[in-house]
């Protein structure tokens, strides 16, 4: 698979608010898919969060690891880092010139 259409997996994946919830949770520690599944409780069902897990799986975002009956879910933030460096940092990067340029030509006049 290109880089291009792997980018396009995690961007997919990152758009659903529900997924990034799963993320953040998972950022704190890893977590079975039982635990996952109690934290949205009733407004999701065992079903859906499988489906939100299988994407994020798919995109690399997390890794499943299964020990007898649980399966532990891990973040991998490996993908996220690699859109913030391609995406996110060179256009930070300039916007952060552009102020210091401004703060300077402000603080002569």
């Amino acid at each position: 698979m290109s880089s291009e259409a792997e980018a396009d997996l995690v961007f997919k994946a990152l758009a659903d608010n529900r997924r990034r919830e799963i993320l953040d949770l998972l950022r704190s520690r890893p977590r079975t898919t039982g635990e996952l599944c109690r934290h949205f409780g009733d407004s999701l069902d065992r079903c859906t969060v499988m489906q939100h897990m299988g994407v994020l799986e798919k995109a690399g975002l997390i890794i499943v690891v299964r020990e007898g009956r649980k399966r532990w879910n891990y973040l991998n933030a490996a993908p996220i880092r690699e859109i913030y460096d391609r995406w996110i940092s060179p256009y930070a990067e300039e916007a952060v010139l552009r102020l210091s340029r401004l703060k300077k030509e402000l603080e002569r006049k």
